[in-house]
């Protein structure tokens, strides 16, 4: 029976296929058509990073990589790895991830249950002031007065207090919470159950759709910052790894010249790296954690942005 609907599904699909009018085949085609266009024009900067970092460096300056290496070589990644400024900001960066993202979607789903409470004293103005942030704010100096007052320049901290609470993430979740079944609520406060069990034993398991989501914003927005390592910190210890890409960009992109001069130095001397070959197999380090994340993310992602994002 299973070997007969295992060949009976092609034999639909071919069917439905052969149904199909001229027009709705054209269509088809110009979608997926489209779909692979913008796959393309997407990935194929990111594979020429890639191809570039584990090409010789020597190599490289000639030019005309397109698909694939000239002359496999991985001594930029060796190089990179052996870097101890490198190799600090990536400790940093894996550490405010890991401490950063369960306190932002803990503290973001606790606030969005207090918010989504109907009788909440003054709940109307108590959201509107949180909303009111999301447009205007401070500015650059007062927050950086602010942040001084409370002792966290040049202190690990200040990758973690300032952004606890996201106000858009807290929307989301707040509008997943209020389109829960009402009645779980009473069932458990009717058990005995305290506002916080409530939140730790009903409010978290089934928010796990949206948490999913604002776990995959918060450890893109952890492992992406490097402004806040720029503006706050000047410790070389507590700099991000994305701080660092920055500093080598802007490094080589003003000394583009002497780069290209360096290039041709090394070229000369046969050494298997360059700064354009360190600058490709940083930003690869840099992306390639987080990419790998979002796979495992993916379904509970769509879910909790359709869900979270509407109200009945």
């Amino acid at each position: 029976m299973k070997q007969k609907q295992m060949q009976a599904v092609p034999l639909s699909r071919r069917r439905k296929l052969l149904q199909l009018t001229p027009g709705q085949i054209a269509g088809k085609l110009v979608v997926y058509g489209f779909l692979l266009f913008i796959f393309i024009v997407t990935f194929f900067p990111f594979w020429q990073i890639f191809i570039l970092s584990i090409n010789d460096a020597g190599d490289s300056l000639k030019g005309g990589l397109l698909l694939w290496p000239r002359e496999l070589n991985f001594s930029s990644y060796k190089a990179v790895f052996q870097n101890e400024e490198i190799l600090s900001s990536l400790g940093v960066t894996v550490t405010r991830t890991v401490i950063g993202v369960p306190l932002t979607v803990f503290c973001v789903a606790m606030l969005a249950y207090v918010l989504s409470k109907t009788e909440l004293v003054h709940r109307r103005a108590i959201n509107f002031f949180f909303v009111f942030t999301m447009y205007f704010s401070g500015g650059l100096i007062p927050t950086y007065m602010v942040i001084k007052a409370l002792g966290l320049i040049d202190n690990f901290f200040v990758f973690i207090f300032p952004g606890l609470v996201n106000i858009y993430w807290m929307i989301l979740v707040r509008t997943y919470i209020e389109g829960l079944p009402k009645e779980l609520f009473e069932a458990a406060a009717s058990e005995g159950a305290g506002e916080f069990t409530i939140f730790m034993r009903v409010v978290l398991p089934l928010s796990m759709p949206v948490l999913a989501t604002i776990l995959l914003f918060s450890a893109i927005s952890h492992w992406n910052a490097w402004y806040d390592s720029y503006i706050y910190t000047y410790k070389p210890q507590l700099k991000t790894l994305q701080a660092v890409l920055v500093k080598i960009l802007n490094q080589y992109q003003t000394g583009a010249m002497v780069s290209q001069a360096q290039q041709m130095a090394n070229e000369a001397k046969k050494m298997p790296v360059s700064s354009e070959s360190i600058r490709m197999t940083v930003t690869m380090v840099a992306t390639i954690p987080i990419i790998l994340v979002y796979p495992f993310l993916q379904k509970y992602f769509i879910k909790g942005m359709l869900i979270g994002a509407v109200k009945d």
